[in-house]
C-alpha cells in the first residue's frame, strides 16, 4: 500500500467490514467509485478488502465517510491480500446457538417425526412457551448481525444475504408467536397449532456454522502471502561505534551496515561488505544448494545466512526490497478479476430479487393449490434460506488468491486474474534462443584476426572495451575471455547500442562495430564465409572494414528438450524467435524439436512476428529475457520473462519466472489452465446449487414424491454452498506441475 499521500498518485487498501455476501462488492464499489478523486477501485470478497488508486491527497477520509454511508466500515491495511485480525475463533453466538438449536430440536422431535415418543422423553421441551424463551436470544442476539445487514440494504434500498436470512427466520419466529398466544383461534380456523421456532435457531445457528467454517477456509487462500510475510525478520542487527544494536526492521534506512549472523536471515537486501557465508536463496532460485557469499556479492533480504557471519549494507528497505515488491505483485494480481467473473456479477446484482418473487410465489402457490398454512411457509422459509448469493461471489476470487499464492510459491508471478485466462487458452508458444532455451553464458571457442593490421591482442581489447557497455550475455562473455587474458581496456566514446544488431563507438581514434552478419550486410560490410557456422559468429569491423570475428558456443539449458516435449503434449504449438544466425537456430531447434524458426529477426521483426502469428488467430505467449524481446512481450497475448533477465523484459511480461528456469513455463501454463478449470467448476458448483436447490426448496418435487424439503436442511445445505466453493479451490495449494520426460 502507499503510504506517502502527498504524492500525486497513491494506492491504498482498505479492510471493509460488514460485507455478508456477494451483492455488498457493488455496493461498496459504488460507494468507492463515487468519491472525487478515484481513478480505479477493485473489491475481493474473499479478503474483504478493497484496492483503490486515487489522486487526491487528502481522499482517505472522504473514502471511508463514503463507505461508512453505504453501511459498512472501513480502514486502511499494511498487507495487501492478507486479512486483518486473529486466526477465526468460534464465536460465542455459535456455542450458545448449538446448545439452544440441539435443545429445541429435541423438543420439536415429536412434531417433525410424528411418532410418539417414550415416557422418558422431555416433553416440556415441546412446549411452546419454553421454546419462545430459547428461541428469544436466539432471533435477537445470535441473529442480530443478520437484522444490522438487512436494516443496512434496506437503507440503500436494496437487498442482500441478509435480507433473506432476516426475513426467513423472522417469518417462522413471528408466525409462531401467534399459535403460542392465541391457539384457540387457530383451531377454530382449521389451521394446525405446531409452532417452528427451532427452524428460525437452528437456520441460524447453521449459517453462523458456515460462515466461521467459510471465514477459517479463506483464511488458507491467503497462506502463500502469509509464508512470505513470515519470511520477513522482525529486527535487524545494527553496527555502530559501540558494537551491535538491535533495531526494528523498519528502523533500517539504506546504507547502514548489519551484522547477519549465522542461522538468521538477512533483514534487507545488500551487498556483503566482510565475511564469507553460505546463504540458502530457495525462496528465490529454487535451488536446495547454499550460494557461497563475500564481500561484493548482493544478498536478498528474507534468504537464510547458514554458516558464517556477514557484514552486509542494506541497499534496499522497506517496500523496495525483493521480497516486499514480490508481495505487492502477488497481493495485486490475488485482488483482480478475472473476465469470467463478469457472469456471476450480473446474476448476483439480480440473484436477492429474484429470490424474493420465488418466495413470494411459492407461498402464494403454495396456499391457492394446496391450502397448507404449514407447507406454505415451509416453502417460504426454504427458499429464502436456501439460496446463497455468497457462493457465487466467492467462485472467482478464492480460486484466483489460491492460484496466484501457489504460483509464487513455485516461482512463478502472474500479474492478473486476466492474465490466468488469456494463459489458460493459448495455442502457440514463441521462445527466444539466448538466455530462454540456452543457458545464456555464451563462451567464446575462437578468436579469428581477419586483418593482419591488427593483432589479436588489439582485437579483443578494442571489442571488449565496447562491450563493457552492453548488457547482452554475449557481452559479457567478450568481457569474461578477455578479462582473463589480462587484455586491459580502453577508454571508449560516441557509443550506441543498437538493440538486436550489435554495438559501435570510438576505441583509441578508431570506429569499431561489433554485430550480426545481417547489420554488418545493412552497413555495406561484406563478411567473409566462415566454418562452424552453427556457432554464434560476433563480426568485428574498424573503419568501415571487416578485421575479425569470434565464435560463441552456448549451451542448450538441462531442462530445455523436455519442457519442450512437454508444451507440445498440452497442445501448443513452438516457434523459435532469434537475432542469431539462420543455421545457430536450427541446430538448436534440431535439439528441443522445434520446426517454425525465425532468425536474424531485430525487435521490431520480433514485434511483427508476434502480430503476425495473432492475425492468423492464434493465441501467442512469447518466452523472453532480453532488451530486445521486450516489445515482442508486450505484443503478445501473454508475455512471460525469466526472472534471471532484464528488468526491461520483466516490466514488459505478464507472468515472471523468478527462478529463471524453462520448466517455469509449464509450471505457469498448467496452473493457468488449473486454475481457470477450478474457477469454472466454482461457478458450476454454485449456480447448479442455486438452480436446483431453490425450486426443491419452493415444492416442485412434491406431486412426484409428496416431499418438501425442510428449512432446517435448506439451511445446512446454504451453509455449506459457500464452504464447499472455497474448499475446492483450496485444491489448488496442491497443484504440482507435470513435466513430460523421455
Amino acid at each position: 500500500m502507499g503510504t506517502d499521500w502527498e504524492t500525486a498518485m497513491v494506492e491504498v487498501v482498505l479492510q471493509v467490514r460488514g460485507m455478508g455476501c456477494a451483492a455488498c462488492v457493488p455496493r461498496v464499489q459504488r460507494a468507492i467509485a463515487g468519491v472525487d478523486g478515484v481513478l480505479q477501485c477493485g473489491v475481493n470478497l474473499a479478503t474483504e478488502q478493497a484496492t483503490v488508486q486515487v489522486t487526491d491527497s487528502q481522499v482517505l477520509p472522504r473514502l471511508l465517510a463514503a463507505i461508512a454511508t453505504a453501511g459498512y466500515g472501513a480502514e486502511p491495511v499494511l498487507t495487501p491480500g492478507v486479512p486483518d485480525g486473529e486466526p477465526v475463533s468460534c464465536p460465542p453466538t455459535l456455542l450458545v446457538g448449538g446448545a439452544v438449536s440441539l435443545l429445541l430440536l429435541v423438543g420439536g422431535l415429536p412434531m417433525m417425526t410424528g411418532l410418539p415418543m417414550p415416557s422418558w422423553f422431555p416433553h416440556w421441551l415441546h412446549h411452546p412457551y419454553v421454546q419462545l424463551v430459547l428461541t428469544l436470544p436466539m432471533q435477537f442476539w445470535v441473529g442480530a448481525p443478520f437484522y444490522a445487514g438487512a436494516w443496512r440494504a434496506l437503507g440503500q434500498r436494496t437487498a442482500t444475504m441478509d435480507t433473506l436470512v432476516a426475513l426467513g427466520t423472522s417469518v417462522a419466529f413471528f408466525y409462531s408467536l401467534l399459535p403460542t398466544f392465541v391457539p384457540e383461534w387457530f383451531t377454530a380456523q382449521g389451521l394446525g397449532t405446531d409452532v417452528y421456532y427451532e427452524i428460525s435457531a437452528v437456520v441460524l445457528t447453521l449459517i453462523l456454522l458456515g460462515k466461521t467454517l467459510e471465514r477459517r477456509a479463506r483464511q488458507q487462500t491467503t497462506a502463500a502471502l502469509r509464508h512470505l510475510l513470515d519470511l520477513h525478520p522482525k529486527t535487524a542487527q545494527r553496527l555502530c561505534p559501540e558494537g551491535t544494536e538491535e533495531i526494528p526492521l523498519a528502523a533500517v534506512v539504506v546504507g547502514d551496515r548489519l551484522l547477519v549472523r549465522p542461522g538468521t536471515k538477512i533483514p534487507v537486501d545488500g551487498v556483503a561488505i566482510s565475511g564469507r557465508s553460505a546463504v540458502d536463496e530457495a525462496m528465490v532460485t529454487g535451488e536446495a544448494m547454499p550460494v557461497l557469499k563475500e564481500a561484493g556479492d548482493e544478498v536478498v533480504g528474507g534468504t537464510i545466512n547458514q554458516t558464517g557471519s556477514l557484514v552486509i549494507e542494506a541497499t534496499r528497505v522497506g517496500e523496495n526490497t525483493f521480497l516486499a515488491q514480490m508481495m505487492r505483485l502477488v497481493a495485486q494480481a490475488q485482488g483482480s478479476k478475472a473476465p469470467i467473473q463478469d457472469v456471476a456479477d450480473r446474476i448476483t446484482a439480480w440473484f436477492v430479487p429474484m429470490v424474493l418473487l420465488v418466495a413470494i410465489a411459492a407461498l402464494g402457490l403454495w396456499l391457492v393449490w394446496h391450502g397448507s398454512v404449514a407447507h406454505a411457509l415451509m416453502a417460504l422459509v426454504g427458499v429464502l434460506i436456501i439460496a446463497c448469493p455468497c457462493a457465487l461471489g466467492l467462485a472467482t476470487p478464492t480460486s484466483v488468491m489460491v492460484g496466484m499464492g501457489r504460483g509464487a510459491t513455485l516461482g512463478v508471478l502472474i500479474k492478473g486474474a486476466e492474465v490466468l485466462q488469456r494463459a489458460s487458452d493459448l495455442d502457440w508458444i514463441v521462445l527466444d534462443k539466448t538466455g530462454t532455451l540456452t543457458e545464456g553464458r555464451p563462451r567464446v571457442t575462437e578468436v579469428r584476426v581477419l586483418d593482419e593490421r591488427l593483432s589479436a591482442a588489439e582485437l579483443l581489447g578494442a571489442i571488449a572495451s565496447l562491450e563493457h557497455h552492453s548488457e547482452h550475455p554475449i557481452a559479457m562473455a567478450v568481457r569474461h575471455f578477455v578479462a582473463a587474458r589480462g587484455i586491459p581496456l580502453q577508454p571508449v566514446t560516441e557509443f550506441a547500442a543498437i538493440a538486436g544488431s550489435g554495438v559501435t563507438g570510438c576505441v583509441a581514434g578508431r570506429r569499431f562495430h561489433g554485430g550480426t552478419a545481417r547489420w554488418f550486410g545493412e552497413l555495406g560490410l561484406v563478411c567473409p564465409d566462415v566454418p562452424a557456422a552453427d556457432k554464434t559468429t560476433l563480426w568485428i569491423a574498424c573503419d568501415g572494414q571487416v578485421v575479425g570475428l569470434l565464435q560463441l558456443d552456448d549451451p542448450l539449458k538441462p531442462d530445455a528438450a523436455d519442457t519442450l516435449r512437454t508444451l507440445r503434449a498440452m497442445g501448443l504449438t513452438p516457434v523459435l524467435l532469434t537475432g542469431d544466425h539462420r543455421l545457430v537456430a536450427e541446430v538448436i531447434a534440431r535439439q528441443v524439436g522445434i520446426d517454425h524458426i525465425y532468425a536474424e529477426m531485430r525487435p521490431d521483426q520480433k514485434l511483427a512476428v508476434i502480430a503476425q502469428l495473432q492475425a492468423a488467430g492464434h493465441r501467442v505467449a512469447m518466452v523472453g529475457d532480453g532488451i530486445n524481446d521486450a516489445p515482442a512481450l508486450a505484443q503478445a497475448d501473454v508475455g512471460i520473462a525469466l526472472g534471471t533477465g532484464t528488468d526491461v523484459a520483466i516490466a514488459a511480461s505478464d507472468i515472471t519466472l523468478l527462478r529463471g528456469d524453462l520448466p517455469g513455463i509449464v509450471t505457469a501454463l498448467q496452473l493457468a489452465r488449473a486454475t481457470l478449470g477450478n474457477i469454472r467448476q466454482n461457478l458450476f458448483l454454485s449456480f447448479i446449487y442455486n438452480v436446483l436447490g431453490i425450486p426443491i426448496a419452493a415444492g416442485i418435487l412434491y406431486p412426484l414424491t409428496g416431499w418438501l424439503l425442510h428449512p432446517i436442511v435448506a439451511g445446512a445445505a446454504m451453509a455449506l454452498s459457500s464452504v464447499s466453493v472455497v474448499l475446492n479451490a483450496l485444491r489448488l495449494q496442491k497443484m504440482t506441475p507435470k513435466l513430460k520426460r523421455l
